[in-house]
């Protein structure tokens, strides 16, 4: 039943509208409690302008294996195996090799039955030299016979060890870890020698190829560290070598990066930060600190309070995980990383441990 009562609908209208002036209050309380954050310091680093230019990941180790012999192919890896270094990625069919080789061993044996004999002879013919004059001739003979002997094994021996390698170039051998990508032969085709075979991808030893406008060249050299971004993930790479000539059509230089490990496929674009100028010290904070509002751009700075202070600041030149800043901040002042989102101007903080 609704009460009707006068008194009992403006005590109610009261309390309600009460409630409504509270709440407010409550709910901004409850914002300006202390916020569990994480901080690092500001800090002064030396650090160059840097623009960014396009690069992509190569390996070191992208091979197209050709056959060393001519025959018919016995099979052929499938793409997307992956071998180790020695184990065959192809095998060409043998038969005729084999035959050779069992005609070869046989040249050997008759070769070395002939030379023993001759040597045989020579002794008795060297017995027989003191008291036959004739002997000495045959003498002569003999040893002429058994140098000739001598040589055919060698050559026999030679053209056997020839064979053999021969066979053994019938499997073709992965030269490194690696993945098969393309299979440029079936099974079944004849192969002559130098035709391609398969092409096989080192996935673990990369490098990136960028370009860049010739006017940087100075700035760039082997051992520096260039920041290597995507749209998700941003490394740091080592320069391993600079190409000191110029390309006359683009006027670019070529900057070859390591890259460790397998962090990108091969072929991946990636943004390459190149020097622009000669370094400067600037003052750095991590790019975590800068909290981005329509008011623009600001860092919280933890004052002795414990409290966040929120100060504008203008963005300048940047390198990996840190960026300059300009503004009312101080080397050594105590800035926001994470939970910087939802601070209020003034409010209290805890600080995380690490």
């Amino acid at each position: 039943m609704i009460n009707s009562n006068p008194l009992a609908k403006a005590g109610l209208i009261c309390a309600m509208v009460t409630l409504w002036a509270v709440f407010p209050c409550l709910l901004q309380a409850q914002m300006d409690g202390p916020a569990l954050v994480k901080i690092a310091v500001a800090s002064i680093k030396d650090i160059a302008p840097v623009t960014m230019v396009p690069g992509t990941v190569v390996s070191r180790n992208d091979a197209r294996l050709s056959a060393e012999v001519t025959g018919r192919l016995i099979s052929v890896a499938d793409v997307g195996t992956e071998v180790l270094k020695g184990e065959p990625v192809a095998v060409i069919e043998d038969t005729m090799l084999q035959l050779q080789n069992v005609e070869l061993q046989a040249q050997i044996t008759r070769a070395e039955a002939r030379l023993r004999f001759l040597e045989s002879e020579e002794k008795r013919f060297t017995q027989l030299e003191q008291s036959n004059l004739a002997a000495a001739t045959q003498l002569e003979q003999t040893r002429s016979d058994r140098d000739v002997a001598r040589g055919d094994l060698a050559v026999a021996r030679a053209r056997l060890e020839q064979n053999r390698d021969q066979l053994a170039r019938t499997k073709i051998m992965a030269p490194y870890d690696g993945i098969v990508v393309a299979r440029l032969k079936t099974p079944g085709e004849r192969v002559e020698e130098g035709s391609n075979v398969i092409r096989l991808v080192d996935q673990e030893n990369l490098e990136i190829i960028a370009r860049a406008p010739l006017e940087y060249f100075r700035f760039v050299e082997p051992g520096q560290l260039l920041d290597l971004r995507t749209s998700s993930q941003s490394v740091l790479g080592e320069v391993r070598t600079v190409v000191a000539v110029g390309d006359e059509s683009t006027h670019q230089f070529e900057i070859r990066v390591d890259l460790e490990g397998s962090l990108f496929p091969v072929g991946q674009t990636i943004r390459v930060s190149i020097p622009t100028s000669d370094s400067r010290e600037v003052l750095t904070v991590p790019r975590d600190a800068l909290v981005l509002r329509p008011e623009g751009q600001s860092v919280f700075v933890v004052d002795t309070n414990n409290q966040a202070q929120q100060v504008k600041v203008t963005v300048g030149v940047g390198q990996g995980e840190h960026v300059e800043i300009l503004g009312a901040v101080s080397p050594g002042d105590r800035v926001v990383t994470r939970g910087n989102e939802r601070l209020q101007p003034g409010q209290a903080v805890n600080v995380m441990d690490g």
